[in-house]
């Protein structure tokens, strides 16, 4: 039985308020791929831009991911 392994954000992505902030790793699970293809799709605008925290922290707001997941649903 293997077990995965997922990020804090992306295991409480559903209980999060819109207004909450997520790390790359959270985001590449959510959307269920790997993290170079998180920051690939945000450069190229598949997932929204990440909000730069400080010097040192990028992060995506919960509400812009839902959206995006929203989209994609809508359009499958």
């Amino acid at each position: 039985m293997s077990e995965q392994i997922v990020s804090p954000g992306a295991a409480e992505f559903d209980r999060l308020p819109d207004s909450a902030f997520i790390g790359v790793r959270a985001v590449a699970q959510v959307f269920g791929i790997s993290v170079p293809s998180a920051w690939r799709w945000s450069r190229d605008g598949a997932l929204p831009k990440p909000v730069r925290l400080s010097a040192g922290s990028t992060r995506w707001r919960v509400g812009d991911l839902r959206k995006r997941l929203a989209e994609l649903s809508e359009a499958a």
